[in-house]
């Protein structure tokens, strides 16, 4: 049910799983809950090439992250969304009174879901809003909303969510709601939430539901190789204790057995495997508790938990576009990912990485980077330094373009998203065609 944590962390896709449950439909007194009706339903180790300025500082929190997708277009806003996002913007600057009072009414109406949280409740009491605001931003955007939803719902499972938890959340979400924005609040608001989290919730039971069929609610797997590039920076190697099916491009959610019920999403660093083996790029962040167990404490023969693959950061083998990747700090471990794809699908579409890092230490991959490029003649690498500053990220995006044959990939801090998106459509290339993994950029593309 909750994705709840302590402290932030980085990982190589720089986005959160929402948490804790997205809730049903309920009020403060109980509401029946209304039929579903939203609009849901070179490299001999040639030197590459280094561009200067362009990396962003490393990522933040890993809690904002949520599906890779397709920026989406914008549309006018049904009645229901407007409600909504006039109590986001009422709620807004209270929203840590908001998010504890929430905590407040559920575990002392329902003191039996408080075990299915971690001990600390700090990163907790953030995530939940810009977990509202997400999805609820995204009501009348069918196709980025409910990937997103069914990846939380499947997600859920490894906490033990079951479906009749969802309207106990949900009653106490909008008595939070209906308490903080009292100013506005009124039977047409009220209706309006009970109606958007019936279907959020729906989307995600069902998700669930279908994926207890045929996957397990989370995998076992041993640590089997610990490679420290960096003092702070280790790929970490796992075997899984049964098949782990996911494409080149996505993530998962790893707990470890020092902080019991936190989790963490990293990205793949590989594309599928015939031996079975898994690994992630891991930065340990100051404060971090999961990054810093994975990179400083985890060793050969320890178990971690891993819960299912999410994420849609994937490659189109339809078409033969060239692909155009960024890539920042730890970000370049899906993009590693994405060109073992294109190498095994033995396609030669051109396939264009940029690699950011503050400083050439920070390029740890590199080296892995330079030998693809070598394997590979469609494939070209070029670092991008932060410290060698007279050219910034976007800049080096249109100096190399035209790019408007392909489809973009970004992996990395919102900062180093937010401006590589513009970038990328100022040299041609449409918003549909660009995909990345950052919540706050999903949200403005959307606006």
């Amino acid at each position: 049910m909750p994705d709840a944590t302590g402290t932030g962390e980085t990982a190589a896709i720089q986005t959160p799983e929402i948490s804790p449950l997205i809730p049903a439909s309920a009020s403060g007194p109980p509401v029946p809950a209304p039929p579903v009706q939203s609009p849901l339903a070179q490299a001999s180790l040639v030197q590459t090439p280094l561009l200067t300025r362009a990396a962003p500082p490393e990522a933040p929190p890993a809690e904002h992250r949520v599906p890779a997708q397709r920026s989406a277009p914008k549309q006018d806003a049904s009645p229901d969304a407007v409600l909504v996002r006039r109590t986001m913007a009422e709620v807004g600057p209270v929203a840590d009174k908001v998010t504890s009072y929430f905590y407040a009414l559920l575990f002392v109406r329902h003191p039996d879901l408080r075990s299915l949280f971690p001990a600390a409740m700090d990163t907790q009491r953030d995530r939940l809003l810009k977990a509202l605001l997400t999805a609820a931003e995204h009501i009348d955007n069918t196709e980025v909303l409910v990937e997103y939803l069914q990846n939380l719902g499947r997600g859920h499972r490894k906490y033990g969510t079951r479906a009749e938890h969802y309207p106990a959340v949900g009653e106490c979400l909008i008595g939070a709601l209906s308490k903080y924005a009292s100013a506005i609040w009124n039977p047409e608001l009220e209706a309006a939430w009970v109606r958007t989290y019936t279907t959020i919730s729906q989307v995600m039971i069902d998700a669930a539901a279908t994926d207890e069929l045929r996957a397990p609610a989370w995998w076992y797997a041993e640590v089997v190789a610990h490679d420290l590039r960096t003092p702070d920076v280790a790929v970490v190697t796992v075997r899984p204790d049964q098949p782990y099916p996911f494409l080149a491009g996505q993530y998962t959610s790893v707990e470890t057995p020092w902080w019991p019920r936190i989790w963490r999403h990293y990205s793949f660093a590989s594309a599928p495997r015939s031996d079975g083996l898994l690994s992630f790029h891991v930065k340990a962040v100051p404060a971090g508790w999961v990054s810093n167990a994975l990179v400083h404490r985890a060793r050969p023969g320890d178990i971690i938990r891993l819960g299912p693959p999410a994420g849609s950061m994937t490659v189109d083998h339809t078409t033969d576009s060239g692909l155009l990747c960024l890539g920042g700090g730890t970000g370049i471990a899906p993009i590693k990912a994405l060109v073992e794809d294109v190498a095994e699908h033995g396609e030669r579409r051109p396939v264009e990485v940029f690699y950011g890092a503050r400083t050439d230490h920070d390029l740890y991959d590199i080296d892995t980077m330079l030998r693809l490029q070598q394997s590979h003649p469609w494939l070209s690498v070029r670092a991008v330094i932060d410290q060698q500053a007279h050219l910034q990220l976007p800049d080096a995006i249109r100096a190399y373009g035209p790019w408007n044959e392909y489809d973009a990939y970004l992996s990395g801090p919102p900062g180093m998203i937010r401006s590589g998106v513009d970038a990328l459509r100022d040299s041609g290339i449409p918003s549909e065609r660009i995909r990345h993994d950052s919540v706050e950029e999903l949200v403005a593309a959307a606006q």
